[in-house]
């Protein structure tokens, strides 16, 4: 009974995110390449806009990790029209605010207004994205903020454990680095240098800018136009240090005071656009995703080992991310260590029930749903998944394909990418001896 009870759950969770049509998707090439998207939504009384562009840590080198952030919060220290409080006052006056950020695919600049006040937004980013002026002396309080933010997250357990299995499970590949960047490659890049990655990377054909709210989205089409048409457009083909990720696939011990211990068991799993990439994301929710999970029952319920638990997983353009990861007492990592690999190995010795699959699809599926509530959340995955080559309609496509995820997908995928463990073990150097 209750698994027919939790089958007629998830097949209606299936049923209601299928049914739910979303407002209409518009996509238009302005001529010089530069990508719009316009998701009108009249009941919305907010707008929300991503302009994102390919860069990030994907196309960086060790000599230059974190010069794609660097840049981007650069920007926002003024334009030639506006200082950086002018910017901050001038989105606040618009009822929202400005961003910008890099990441590992890309680089943003991001906004939000009242939807009256859609075009102002535009203007705005367009003129932080096409007007920077780099101030010398505004570039060298952004250094020392992102060497504030690498020495804290060098400082704090976790991202520091995470950062260690970065490097591990990537090896000599960009995505071995934070988007942050290196400490050391952000204090030596020079203003020259951020304006090499400017001059390269905002060129039309490497951008996209997606709207979502309550705007017109024919106008919007036309404003775009006409902000961004003197953005240049030709451009050689994007492309990141052509360098393949190396996994050490061995344990490493990490001694840092700290209260907890931290667990980390990485793999590469393929990237976002492979076929195999539905498949490992239900894998990783059978195994981590929610209470119901092997990770959450058998380690913490029934064993008591972890503080924490869960797999974490990453939407990449090139070899993504399948981390089971736990926190525990100091004196536990070994015993934790063990139950993650066990767990790990029970995935790929043992058919996975048909009642896990239904419950980890459910989990995934309202996952998806849950993250796209906000206009702005709305147009950084419509910017996002065009920029990476899976198309704006790319979530939809995403959650078709994890509906059809098998069990005999799950044993093939797991055979397939689990079989060498990069394990990161963080804990107070006293819990060794």
């Amino acid at each position: 009974m209750r698994r027919a009870l939790l089958t007629l759950a998830v097949l209606g969770a299936l049923a209601t995110y299928a049914a739910a049509q979303p407002p209409a998707i518009v996509r238009h090439v302005l001529p010089n390449g530069l990508v719009v998207l316009v998701r009108e939504d009249p009941a919305v009384g907010v707008v929300a806009a991503s302009l994102l562009v390919q860069s990030g840590s994907a196309f960086e080198t060790s000599d230059t990790a974190g010069v794609t952030n660097f840049l981007q919060r650069a920007m926002l220290r003024g334009t030639r029209r506006h200082s950086a409080l002018a910017l901050a006052e001038a989105a606040e006056e618009l009822g929202g605010a400005l961003d910008a950020s890099g990441d590992v695919d890309y680089a943003e600049v991001r906004g939000t207004a009242i939807a009256r006040h859609w075009e102002a937004l535009l203007a705005l980013l367009a003129e932080v994205a096409l007007e920077p002026t780099l101030p010398a002396a505004e570039i060298e309080k952004e250094r020392a903020l992102i060497l504030g933010q690498l020495q804290t997250r060098a400082d704090q357990p976790f991202p520091r454990a995470f950062d260690t299995a970065l490097a591990d499970l990537y090896g000599g590949h960009p995505y071995a680095w934070p988007a942050l960047g290196r400490a050391e490659s952000v204090a030596r890049l020079t203003r020259d240098a951020l304006l090499e990655r400017y001059a390269a990377a905002y060129r039309a054909g490497r951008m996209v800018l997606a709207v979502a709210g309550g705007v017109p989205r024919q106008r919007v089409i036309a404003a775009a136009e006409r902000l961004f048409k003197r953005v240049p457009g030709a451009a050689a083909a994007a492309a990141g240090p052509v360098l393949e990720a190396a996994p050490r696939g061995e344990r490493r011990l990490v001694e840092r005071d700290a209260r907890q211990a931290q667990v980390l068991v990485g793999f590469l799993a393929p990237p976002l656009t492979h076929p195999d990439y539905a498949a490992m994301r239900v894998l990783g929710a059978v195994l981590g995703g929610g209470m119901s999970s092997r990770l959450f029952v058998e380690l913490r319920d029934r064993r008591g080992l972890a503080y924490s638990t869960g797999v974490l997983t990453t939407n990449r353009a090139g070899p993504s991310l399948f981390l089971p990861y736990l926190g525990t007492a100091p004196g536990n990592a070994d015993a934790a260590v063990a139950g993650v690999l066990a767990e790990v190995d029970r995935l790929r010795r043992d058919r996975v029930e048909e009642r896990e699959v239904a419950r980890a699809k459910a989990w995934l599926l309202g996952n998806l749903a849950m993250d796209r509530r906000t206009s702005a959340r709305h147009a950084w995955y419509l910017a996002f998944f065009e920029l990476v080559g899976g198309g704006w309609d790319w979530p939809e496509r995403y959650a078709r394909a994890v509906e059809t995820v098998t069990v005999a997908d799950l044993a093939r995928v797991a055979e397939r990418y689990l079989a060498r463990p990069t394990v990161v073990v963080l804990r107070p150097p006293e819990a060794t001896r």
